[in-house]
């Protein structure tokens, strides 16, 4: 069983006999043996191990996870490097006590690997991860993590076995993400959380798009007009694909739209903010004036927006757009 960080109470004299230690490890330098040098060293990594772990005092935080927690809460949107987290948890396991704040305790703490991968697929979130952290997002090493959100998403935790379950799956990587959004509509859900699901595959983020651009899912993050999401989350807004022939509208365009219609329905008015159960408009939708088949194209002067039921509506020839356009 791995040896737990010991409490230091009086920081000198911890450190008087740290230095005792790293005297006598100096002492052994010399000898020729490998093994007797390396032994020589274990008291002393310990005696830094106990000092770290006793910077926080225990009854803020007594286990090793706890500190870790308590030491990103202190310096949330800020770049933690993982040293920092071996030296904070006093325990050589810190990766794994961090993995779990991410996956089942639903902390959203991002790794510079998720960073990458997310802004390889989703370029347009450099902005708002820059504003966010005041770092250029392509100098983030693999090994630094950052506190996204303050307070717990307590849905992650509760969706931990769902996660899991399709996890374990053989299949394909676009398949469970698409399960995933599909058993968890209308919930934010992290980049962290995709890239675990995905076991740690990096096409996580490309796949995520495809289901969008070339599916006709409607996952979007904060900048497919989507600016109430947390950076670096992705959401699912209703279980349908759009029709065929509106999957292949770009993102910038997409954004253009909705923002010349001010994100409003032009039959009705509908905004998201204005979302209830009990109302059957759900989502926003981009409708070709001139049908895309009959070589309407893909640009703002032959798209306006539409609520879920209106799109409907026109698609089955009961609503006449003229007045609208």
């Amino acid at each position: 069983m791995p040896r737990r960080p010991r409490v230091v109470r009086d920081y000198p004299l911890a450190i008087g006999n740290l230095k005792a230690l790293l005297d006598g490890c100096a002492k052994k330098l010399d000898d020729p043996d490998l093994r007797t040098k390396v032994i020589a060293l274990i008291p002393a990594v310990y005696g830094v191990r106990d000092l770290g772990s006793s910077l926080i005092p225990r009854e803020e935080a007594s286990a090793a996870r706890d500190r870790i927690l308590y030491y990103f809460q202190k310096y949330p949107l800020t770049l933690i490097e993982g040293d920092e987290l071996l030296v904070i948890s006093g325990i050589g396991e810190w990766a794994r006590r961090l993995r779990e704040l991410r996956v089942q305790q639903g902390w959203w703490i991002f790794s510079g690997v998720t960073f990458r991968e997310m802004l390889s697929a989703e370029p347009e979130q450099e902005a708002d991860l820059k504003q966010a952290l005041l770092v250029d997002p392509a100098s983030i090493k693999p090994d630094q993590y950052v506190l996204m959100r303050v307070e717990q998403d307590r849905d992650a935790a509760y969706r931990w076995n769902t996660l899991n379950g399709i996890r374990r799956k053989n299949i394909g990587v676009k398949e469970k993400l698409l399960e995933y959004f599909r058993a968890n509509v209308g919930r934010v859900i992290s980049g962290e959380e995709l890239r675990y699901l995905a076991k740690n595959k990096k096409e996580w983020a490309r796949r995520s798009r495809e289901l969008r651009t070339q599916s006709g899912w409607p996952v979007v993050t904060r900048q497919q007009g989507r600016p109430d999401l947390p950076i670096g989350s992705y959401l699912l807004e209703e279980d349908r694909q759009s029709h065929e022939h509106d999957r292949t509208i770009s993102d910038a365009v997409r954004v253009e739209v909705l923002e010349r219609d001010k994100f409003a329905c032009r039959v009705c008015g509908w905004k998201r903010e204005q979302a209830n159960k009990d109302d059957p408009r759900r989502l926003l939708e981009l409708h070709h004036v001139q049908e895309h088949v009959k070589g309407g194209k893909n640009d703002a002067e032959n798209l306006l927006t539409l609520c879920n039921v209106h799109h409907d509506e026109v698609h089955a020839d009961r609503l006449d757009l003229s007045p609208y356009l």
